[in-house]
């Protein structure tokens, strides 16, 4: 087994077995972004009164759907199906969580935001961990980390009849890109994973707060008036 020195944000010299670390760390964010997932799913359902079935699926959609679309395109197995109780489980932690705590996480707006972008970051670094994995080159990895990070959100929104957020104005999948460069520009300067997976969903929590925070968003297509070239 081997020792590698890893000094990610201090100038300690400590031995790790970086390849645990990383396990560790990808693990967690799996973990962490499906739940901040499934809770935002679930958020959505029940301020539509969807009853306790409809928000589990959900929420369940929300938070395995990018990375299910995600292993499809890169010919890998579905990750979920491969330890499904995992996942089922921690969506019905979710469904409890907001049902004991409805008060708090249904009736505040900005509950769905902080759970939603949290889970987003998570994603973007499993999706392009995921896709270097599979050996693909970098660009393909922030697009599989932007569908992972957005790809829940999109099938959550067609569910709930909505526009998903991408095609808005918001700044959103366009955050997850951000990201993956940020992922990018530490593999350039050699990091380990680890301090580039935190730079670059750091990057990407970072960039919606301050996007939905000073109102930033890219500009809107607008149809002139009168423009018979788009259709009613």
């Amino acid at each position: 087994m081997n020792y590698f020195t890893f000094e990610p944000f201090i100038n300690y010299s400590q031995s790790f077995d970086l390849q645990l670390i990383h396990q560790w760390f990808v693990s967690s964010l799996d973990y962490i972004g499906t739940l901040a997932f499934a809770i935002s799913g679930i958020r959505l359902a029940s301020a539509k009164n969807f009853d306790l079935f409809g928000a589990y699926v959900m929420g369940l959609a929300t938070a395995i759907g990018g990375g299910t679309v995600r292993d499809i395109m890169l010919g890998l197995p579905i990750f979920w199906m491969q330890h499904g109780e995992i996942y089922f489980s921690i969506v019905a932690a979710a469904l409890i969580l907001v049902w004991l705590f409805r008060e708090h996480v249904v009736r505040r707006d900005n509950t769905w935001f902080l759970f939603d972008t949290v889970g987003l970051g998570m994603f973007t670094v499993i999706g392009i961990e995921k896709a270097l994995g599979a050996g693909q080159p970098m660009w393909v990895a922030m697009m599989m980390g932007a569908l992972t990070g957005a790809g829940g959100g999109v099938i959550r929104d067609v569910f709930l009849n909505e526009i998903p957020l991408i095609f808005r104005a918001e700044i959103y999948a366009l955050a997850c890109l951000i990201g993956g460069l940020f992922y990018w520009v530490g593999t350039q300067l050699h990091l380990s994973p680890v301090t580039c997976g935190f730079a670059c969903g750091a990057s990407v929590i970072l960039t919606r707060i301050l996007a939905v925070r000073y109102n930033l968003h890219l500009p809107v297509l607008h149809s002139s008036e009168g423009n018979s070239d788009f259709p009613a």
